[in-house]
């Protein structure tokens, strides 16, 4: 491709800032001798010696690291301002959506800085109630966070559980909501999740994996997950096993109870495979045995309610974007079931259905933009939620016999407001509005299409200040995240409207491998299609540059875990498109992801190196593997935790070490570790602030850029 005059201007400048850069010394890191046969291919693997997290060893590497980069980022003077305002930005009052359990509402709260949202339980939702739960009173660092809460149908107990520094690890315990004191029953620390009461709240349905046997590092895997059902004032030790496989070491399970408590619903996934199984257990008799229903394992199936022993079901059987569907129990085969919303045309597809004041709110996503429909039983259109701007909307969960529900709207630019929906007038009214330290008014949000490398129209979502002037010279984020069936959508954050603030565009692209057109989108964006992934990732960059919105020297990309793995393939694969980069708890050894804790689940997107073909396919990407020595990479700043015990800490050490080993230009590649951190969720607002603090800071340096007169004051 031939570079304008402009571009070659640019170019020319940045390597100049580059080069005035004074030289880092990085940590030495010991390189070992280990190789690997890998199907006749020898595969050295010189950094193996970092997947031991809890070594001396590492520890002292990750201290040396971490000193490097903090001194680096230390003597960046804009970085003091970036903080202080992320601090004003991050300071305004955050409300989660409430949900309902008999005669009380339960939702969160944080009054703006506080580490962790507090839980308040109320009987009206014109008075703030009482704290049923605040986890700032757990730790000192707000480093303990509360995760998953199930609460009984009339509200009495609350199952919940409770993690350290974000980690997949927990322990789950059971309160009283009306006296606020918890129960002896209590889930030691594991991989645990509760799933569902029953229906008199007597006990709780819940899924374990046994804990693995090493246990000194993040190296145990874990498989074999049970179902138990748990009674309120026995041991859990004694807790019945209701399903188990041990013949297929690699099921997942998840239960629920239906809502006129006759049936125990159970669903059976295979890693992150969408597809999945449904078994029955009929609880109206005392023995009856758990029966597969619709097992064929060719689509995914959720059951949204039932009458009798007639299902209403979700699935993508027959059906790539969705339909729902009544089923009988008596009659699995699709030859006999009953459409009640049949798939949409176009590109509109069905993402859930929840079943609540007895209708079907259905959430259908458009073009990557959602919008709930309300459906009588029969499938006939009631009315349509639309969305009031270029953003997000979700909500609409309660039980059968509710008559209201709840959702929220949020967009890059608007925090999420909640609306309160009655279903006897139609209307929905504003529940909890946040104040603002900004004007909303004062940005652009709007939604773009692009081609990518075959042609495919992929959907991307642009935010920026009013006013941006289209001369490539506007310092630009690109976000993506592309796999797992995980959808992108606009949501709010401060560290972005502060980016926004600096001067800067905001861009993410709604890649393949996510859900957003259904089936065919995900499959075209995994396995042995994964390069789709990167090169829509690729093609976003180029079209964001060729619409001189951008331009190499002021582009830098950012995403986090599967994320983190598109950024490290993307910089892998074209160091030359781009300004800065920002992986974060990347998987970065995709020879080795399987190894680890749940790594293992990932195979149904992935692949693996195992298997021959998956090997061959996994070297042509694997960020690790594809480094090579001598190439000027452009500045990174990889981000891990060093207790993530989900991608853990090693895919990022080893990057970062073979990263710095081969580097030939005078771009910076540093690694920050926050230390007693998993991977990202229940992170405390100190260290969320502070870890944006650095990247935005980094980046300001690495793009030279100027932050505007007056921010942050």
């Amino acid at each position: 491709m031939t570079r304008s005059l402009f571009q070659i201007s640019l170019l020319a400048v940045a390597v100049s800032a580059l080069s005035g850069q004074a030289p880092l010394t990085y940590p030495a890191t010991r390189k070992g001798d280990v190789v690997e046969d890998y199907h006749g291919t020898k595969v050295a693997d010189p950094y193996r010696w970092l997947e031991d997290d809890r070594s001396a060893e590492t520890a002292a590497w990750v201290a040396a690291q971490n000193q490097v980069t903090q001194a680096y980022l230390g003597q960046i003077p804009e970085r003091k301002a970036i903080e202080a305002r992320l601090t004003s930005l991050w300071d305004y009052e955050k409300f989660g959506t409430p949900s309902r359990h008999g005669k009380v509402y339960v939702y969160t709260h944080n009054t703006g800085l506080q580490n962790q949202g507090v839980l308040y339980v109320t009987t009206n939702l014109k008075e703030q109630g009482r704290v049923l739960l605040d986890p700032n009173a757990l730790s000192t660092d707000g480093t303990v966070s509360l995760g998953g809460t199930v609460f009984t149908e009339d509200g009495r107990f609350m199952a919940y559980s409770l993690s350290k520094g974000g980690a997949d690890l927990n322990v789950w315990k059971v309160r009283n909501v009306e006296t606020g004191k918890d129960l002896p029953d209590e889930l030691p620390l594991g991989r645990n999740g509760v799933d569902s009461w029953a229906k008199d709240g007597s006990g709780f349905y819940y899924t374990r994996y046994p804990l693995p046997k090493d246990r000194s590092a993040l190296t145990g895997v874990f498989k074999n997950q049970q179902l138990f059902f748990h009674k309120l004032g026995t041991a859990v030790a004694k807790d019945a096993v209701v399903y188990e496989r041990p013949d297929q070491p690699d099921w997942g399970f998840g239960a629920g109870v239906t809502d006129d408590g006759k049936w125990l619903v159970i669903y059976q996934n295979q890693g992150t495979d969408r597809r999945s199984r449904i078994f029955l257990k009929d609880l109206m008799k005392p023995d009856a045995k758990v029966e597969p229903w619709l097992d064929k394992f060719d689509a995914t199936y959720r059951v949204a309610g039932n009458d009798g022993d007639t299902f209403y079901v979700f699935t993508d059987q027959g059906a790539p974007r969705g339909r729902l569907m009544a089923i009988e129990r008596s009659k699995p085969e699709p030859k006999d079931w009953k459409t009640l919303i049949a798939e949409a045309p176009g590109r509109a597809v069905l993402a859930s259905v929840n079943l609540v004041a007895n209708r079907f709110a259905v959430t259908w996503r458009i073009d990557a933009l959602n919008t709930v429909r309300l459906y009588d039983l029969k499938g006939k259109l009631e009315r349509e939620i639309g969305l009031p701007g270029v953003g997000s909307l979700a909500g609409f969960d309660g039980r059968r016999q509710h008559t209201e529900a709840f959702y929220g709207f949020t967009s890059y630019n608007l925090p999420t407001t909640l609306y309160r929906y009655d279903f006897a007038t139609g209307k929905s009214e504003v529940f909890r509005q946040p104040k603002l330290a900004f004007d909303p008014a004062a940005f652009e949000v709007k939604e773009v299409f692009y081609p990518s490398k075959d042609g495919t129209k992929v959907p991307m979502f642009l935010a920026y200040r009013k006013g941006l002037k289209l001369d490539g010279l506007n310092p630009t984020l690109l976000y993506g995240y592309g796999g797992f069936n995980i959808p992108a959508a606009p949501g709010f954050s401060p560290a972005t409207l502060a980016w926004m603030e600096m001067g800067g565009v905001y861009a993410q692209a709604c890649l393949r491998g996510g859900s957003e057109y259904g089936r065919a989108w995900y499959e075209a964006g995994r396995l042995d299609h994964k390069q789709n992934v990167f090169d829509d990732f690729i093609a976003a960059a180029d079209w964001l540059i060729q619409e001189k919105y951008t331009s190499t020297p002021k582009l830098a990309i950012h995403g986090g875990s599967n994320g983190g793995l598109l950024v490290g393939a993307c910089l892998t694969q074209r160091p030359d498109l781009f300004g800065a980069a920002l992986p974060a708890v990347g998987v970065m050894d995709m020879l080795r992801f399987h190894k680890f804790t749940i790594g293992w689940m990932w195979k149904s997107d992935y692949d693996c190196s195992d298997d021959a073909t998956g090997f061959k396919y996994l070297m042509t990407y694997s960020p690790l593997h594809t480094l090579k020595r001598g190439v000027h990479y452009p500045p990174t700043l990889v981000t891990t935790g060093d207790h993530d015990d989900r991608v853990v800490p090693a895919h990022s050490h080893k990057f970062i070490a073979t990263l710095q080993a081969d580097q030939a230009g005078p771009a910076p590649v540093l690694t920050r570790i926050e230390t007693n951190a998993g991977h990202g969720a229940g992170k405390p607002t100190t260290k969320q602030i502070a870890e944006r603090a650095d990247q935005w800071a980094f980046l300001v340096k690495n793009l030279g850029m100027k932050l505007p007169p007056g921010f942050a004051q």
